[in-house]
Formats: structure tokens, C-alpha cells, sequence
């Protein structure tokens, strides 16, 4: 089966501010990050799309005890954005303190850009997530 979006792409766009996704020609469902079938019919014939990096925040959590090789970074905060496009994304939240968050937060119009954050022991190096601030 063919990879549409391999993540390999899909990172090297993340880096440029280009968020990709995969958008299903049988039902019209939009995936992101990539996956090799759709999340809501399980079809494979999809198409590469960029979407907006637009959102609305639906929920966040503030990480005090990090996985490996991010500890330097705690505390942080990881928001899960609705896109404009449909699809729910996670992402690290900047321009505010993690101390500062609270539920006002949750509903604030965000825009993606991204943060490069170095691999650990179990990564194939350096890899782009998408970083997102307020403002739309």
C-alpha cells in the first residue's frame, strides 16, 4: 500500500510553517498528521492537501514531568486545536505561562507555526511539531 504523506514529509513541511493532511476521496474526511487510511471510512485513496494551521482551542494540559530529553522544557503547555478545516490537532502552546493558562484559554483563536525539538534515544533525530500562538 502506498504512503500518500509519508511523516518523513510531513515534518520536513512542518518546519517550512506548511501543515499537510490527507483528504479522502471517497468520503471527504481530512487526516492529520498522516496516516495511511482514513480515520472514518478506512479508504486509501486520498489526496495531499495543506490546510490553514487555523484553529479554535478545544482543551490544553500543562506537562510538569516530561518524557526523556525534554525536561529543560517542564513546564510546557500541549493544546488539542480544532483547525478550521475539521480536523482536531495537538500541539505545544506558546506566549503564555504555563502558570498563567486557565479555562479562559479554551475557545481562543490560535495559528501554527513550529518549534524543532531534538530526538531522543528511540527517534531518527530532530523532528518539527506544531507550535501554536494566539491569534488568527
Amino acid at each position: 500500500m502506498e504512503h500518500k504523506l509519508s511523516f518523513k514529509d510531513y515534518n520536513e513541511a512542518l518546519k517550512q510553517d506548511k501543515l499537510l493532511g490527507l483528504k479522502c476521496k471517497q468520503c471527504g474526511t481530512i487526516t492529520v498528521p498522516p496516516k495511511i487510511t482514513c480515520g472514518q471510512c478506512a479508504g486509501t485513496d486520498m489526496d495531499v492537501i495543506e490546510l490553514s494551521g487555523k484553529g479554535e482551542i478545544q482543551t490544553f494540559t500543562t506537562v510538569f514531568v516530561p518524557p526523556e530529553e525534554r525536561e529543560a522544557e517542564a513546564p510546557y503547555i500541549i493544546v488539542l486545536v480544532q483547525l478550521d478545516e475539521g480536523p482536531w490537532i495537538m500541539g505545544n502552546l506558546a506566549g503564555i505561562e504555563p502558570d498563567k493558562a486557565t479555562m479562559e484559554i479554551m475557545g481562543k483563536r490560535v495559528k501554527m507555526g513550529h518549534a524543532v525539538f531534538a530526538g531522543d534515544k528511540y527517534s531518527d533525530g530532530d523532528g518539527a511539531r506544531p507550535l501554536f500562538s494566539f491569534g488568527a
